[in-house]
C-alpha cells in the first residue's frame, strides 16, 4: 500500500507537470508566437526540488496522502506561468522578472517543505509547544509595526525588511496559530463544551467561557486598525471561529462568531470617520457597494482595480482569449492581488472552474485527514490547516467576483509573493505528516 500510494503521487506529479510545462509554451507561442527556452534551467530547478519533496515523503511518510502534493505543484506552476506572461507584457527578464523571483522564492519553500518533513516526523510533538506557538503567533502578526524593520506595502504596514527581501511574517502565524488553537482547543474543549445556558434550543457558553472568543476579536480588530490589514484580521479571527466549533460541536459558538465579525465590521465602518487608519475600510466597502460610480471609480485607490478585474474575466468568457493572448496587464497588481482574474480571463469559465476544483479537493483532502485522526490534536490541526486555505481562497476569489469587499489576501499557490508561498509549502509538508501518522495509528477495536 505505501509503494502504491507514492507511485500514485508520482504519476500524479508527471501529468501536473506536463500540464505546466503545456502552459509555459501556450504563453510563449500566445504572446512571443514563438517558444523561447529562457525558463528551462528554472523549471528543471523546481521540477527536482519537487521531486525531492516526493523522496522525502518515500522515505519518511510512505503512507502520506498522494494527491496534496500534485495538486499544490499544479497551482503553483500554473501561477509562474501567469506572471511569466505578464513579464513578457512588461518586457522584464532576467533576475529583474517576477517570474524568475517566484520560481527562487518557489524552490525556498519548497525546502522548507522537505526539511519539516525531515525534522517533523510526529505531528504529536508539535503539541509540546502549545503556548509557545501562541506566544510566537503575536510577535509574528505584530513585528511589522516594529520601527526600522516594519516596512509599508501599498497602504498596509505587514511586511517586514530582513536585507534586500521583504517578507510578510503574518503569513506564518496562521500555521503558529493553527498549532495553538488545537493545542489550546484539546486542554479546554471540556468547559467549553459541556456547560452552558440554553436559549431558544441552542446552548450559549458561559460569560467567563467566552475569553478566547473575545481575545481574538480584539486581536483582529487591533491588526485591522494598526497593520490595516483586513484580510488578515478575518483569516485569523475565521480560522478561531472554525476550529472551536470543530472542537465543540457548539452551533453556538459560529453564532457569536459571526455576531462578533459582523459587529466587528459595523464598528469598524463606523469608526472609519474619527480614526484615520481605518478610512480606507470605509473605502473597501464603498468600493465594493457601488464600484461603477463615477465617484468610486475616478478616486484615488478607488474601484479601478475591481471593475478591470470584472472586465476581464468578461472578455475571458466560457473558454478564454486563450494563454498569452488576453490583456490582464490592464488590472492593477495583476500578478498578485488579482491573478486569479488574470488566469480567468486567458483561460475562461472552464479554467476558473477546473482551479476552484483543484482547491476544493486540496481542502477536502485536508478534512478527510482530520477526520480520520484518532487524537484530538491532529483532527483540529489538520481542519484548521484546510481552513486556512479554504477561507484565504474564499476571500479572494469573493473579492475579485465582488461577492465580498476586497480584502488585499493572495491566492494560495498561484499569486506571486514569497511570504505566502513558504507558508502554503509549509501547510503542505505537514498535512503530508498528519496523513502519515494518521494511517499509521493504532485502531481502537471495540470487543
Amino acid at each position: 500500500m505505501p509503494r502504491r500510494l507514492r507511485n500514485l503521487e508520482l504519476g500524479l506529479l508527471g501529468f501536473a507537470f506536463a500540464i505546466v510545462v503545456a502552459a509555459e509554451v501556450l504563453v510563449q507561442l500566445g504572446a512571443l508566437g514563438h517558444i523561447d527556452g529562457s525558463l528551462a534551467f528554472f523549471g528543471i530547478a523546481l521540477g527536482i526540488l519537487v521531486f525531492g519533496v516526493h523522496l522525502a515523503a518515500r522515505l519518511t511518510a510512505p503512507d502520506a496522502d498522494p494527491f496534496i502534493l500534485p495538486i499544490a505543484t499544479l497551482l503553483n506552476g500554473l501561477g509562474i506561468a501567469m506572471i511569466y506572461r505578464l513579464d513578457i507584457h512588461a518586457g522584464t527578464s532576467g533576475w529583474a522578472a517576477a517570474s524568475v523571483r517566484q520560481i527562487v522564492w518557489a524552490a525556498f519553500a519548497i525546502i522548507c517543505a522537505i526539511a519539516v518533513l525531515v525534522f517533523v516526523r510526529n505531528h504529536r510533538s508539535l503539541q509540546r509547544y502549545t503556548y509557545l506557538s501562541g506566544l510566537i503567533s503575536i510577535v509574528l502578526v505584530f513585528v511589522p509595526l516594529l520601527p526600522f524593520i516594519g516596512t509599508r506595502n501599498e497602504s498596509a504596514k505587514v511586511w517586514i525588511q530582513l536585507g534586500p527581501l521583504n517578507f510578510q511574517p503574518g503569513e506564518i502565524a496562521k500555521i503558529t496559530l493553527a498549532v495553538f488553537f488545537a493545542g489550546y482547543l484539546v486542554q479546554r474543549r471540556e468547559s467549553l463544551a459541556a456547560v452552558g445556558t440554553r436559549i431558544l434550543g441552542v446552548t450559549f457558553p458561559r460569560v467567563r467561557d467566552l475569553g478566547p472568543i473575545a481575545v481574538l476579536w480584539v486581536l483582529t480588530l487591533l491588526v485591522i486598525l494598526f497593520e490595516r490589514d483586513l484580510g488578515t484580521g478575518l483569516l485569523y479571527f475565521g480560522l478561531f471561529v472554525a476550529m472551536i466549533y470543530v472542537a465543540t460541536g457548539r452551533t453556538s459558538w459560529a453564532l457569536l462568531g459571526i455576531v462578533a465579525l459582523v459587529g466587528g465590521a459595523w464598528a469598524v465602518d463606523g469608526l472609519s470617520s474619527v480614526i484615520p487608519n481605518l478610512g480606507y475600510v470605509h473605502g473597501r466597502f464603498e468600493n465594493w457597494l457601488h464600484p461603477f460610480a463615477s465617484a468610486q471609480f475616478g478616486s484615488s485607490g478607488g474601484s479601478y482595480q475591481l471593475v478591470q478585474g470584472l472586465f476581464g474575466l468578461a472578455h475571458g468568457g466560457l473558454v478564454g482569449t486563450g494563454l498569452g493572448q488576453g490583456q490582464p496587464y490592464i488590472t492593477p497588481v495583476a500578478d498578485s492581488d488579482y491573478i486569479f482574474a488574470s488566469l480567468g480571463e486567458e483561460l475562461g469559465l472552464i479554467g476558473v472552474f477546473a482551479l476552484l476544483c483543484l482547491y476544493m479537493l486540496f481542502v477536502a483532502r485536508a478534512f478527510r485527514i482530520g477526520f480520520a485522526s484518532e487524537d484530538d490534536f491532529g483532527k483540529l490541526l489538520a481542519i484548521g490547516l484546510g481552513f486556512v486555505v479554504a477561507l484565504q481562497t474564499f476571500v479572494v476569489i469573493g473579492g475579485i467576483t465582488r461577492v465580498i469587499p476586497v480584502t488585499g489576501l493572495t491566492a494560495p499557490f498561484l499569486a506571486a509573493g514569497g511570504s505566502s508561498l513558504v507558508a502554503n509549502w509549509i501547510i503542505v509538508a505537514l498535512l503530508l505528516r498528519l496523513s502519515d501518522t494518521v494511517r499509521n495509528q493504532p485502531r481502537v477495536v471495540a470487543s
